[in-house]
């Protein structure tokens, strides 16, 4: 590959040294190696979300853009670490425990290598092994994106089909209505961002100012039910009132007017976290 750029996501915040600590590894292999920071405020340990949070991103980035995402309960572990490249011709260097769910699923993967930590791995880094994203993430991905080695030079080859990947549901129309489930939510304004798309939700034969009958469930518990709007923005909903609209994904998202939908209503995200979308019933009195 030639020269790339090199992206990092994380769950580390920006409180510590940790995410500089990466950036100094980076510009240690090439300095002045182009870096950019996806986001650093992935709820610790939300594997679910580092995966949506790449699916959200990385096509608005060239070919040969190599991405670092480290959300890594499983640091120290058995756990493989991996690169992943996509059929786009980009680069995600992670640990192999779901991160990859919905680059795969979504836009598709076509070769995944191991990462050989004999080779790969930040020199003189001790016998540390609890900041994989600095030691080996980081120097593997810098490594990837200066050109300093190339993709079979990463590790031994792995099929696709061994990809660690987490439960996905598809959305669904069924007895006038649509099933899906909350994907993310959108911080910080706390809206939540649907798997339905546009062209099914519209299925529904909808209009801007339609209400809608909305309830979410978790773990098969009812979390929310309630008359929602749909609308073309935020505008279309008086203050702190609920709306339906079109995110910037294409997708159905669930909004409190200038409020946050995910913590009023104590909402999580991930496949048990379902939503139920029926037209709502006119009655004429």
């Amino acid at each position: 590959m030639t020269e790339g750029l090199l992206v990092f996501q994380s769950d580390f915040g920006i409180n510590d040294g940790a995410v500089s600590a990466m950036h100094g590894v980076a510009n240690s292999v090439k300095r002045g190696l182009p870096l950019f920071d996806l986001t650093h405020q992935i709820p610790q340990y939300n594997i679910w979300e580092a995966s949506y949070r790449l699916l959200q991103t990385i096509s608005y980035w060239p070919s040969d853009t190599v991405f670092v995402s480290i959300v890594d309960p499983g640091v120290g572990s058995d756990r493989r670490s991996v690169v992943a490249k996509t059929v786009n011709d980009q680069y995600i260097v992670t640990p192999d425990n779901g991160t990859l769910t919905h680059i795969n699923r979504f836009i598709g993967i076509k070769e995944v290598r191991e990462i050989d930590e004999s080779k790969n791995r930040l020199p003189n880094s001790g016998e540390s092994h609890t900041f994989h994203g600095r030691d080996i993430f980081a120097y593997t991905g810098a490594r990837l994106a200066s050109g300093d080695i190339h993709m079979e030079d990463v590790g031994p080859s792995i099929p696709t089909s061994f990809i660690v990947e987490l439960p996905l549901k598809e959305a669904v129309i069924e007895n006038n209505s649509i099933t899906g489930v909350i994907d993310v939510i959108d911080r910080p304004f706390g809206n939540l961002w649907t798997n339905i798309h546009r062209l099914q939700f519209k299925q529904l034969n909808v209009e801007y100012g339609d209400k809608f009958d909305v309830s979410l469930s978790i773990n098969g518990e009812v979390a929310y039910e309630g008359e929602v709007t749909y609308g073309r923005s935020f505008a279309a909903a008086e203050l702190g009132d609920a709306l339906m609209y079109v995110n910037s994904l294409d997708n159905i998202g669930i909004a409190l007017n200038q409020g946050s939908f995910a913590d009023t209503y104590k909402i999580s995200t991930g496949a048990n976290t379902e939503i139920t979308i029926r037209k709502a019933v006119i009655t004429i009195t």
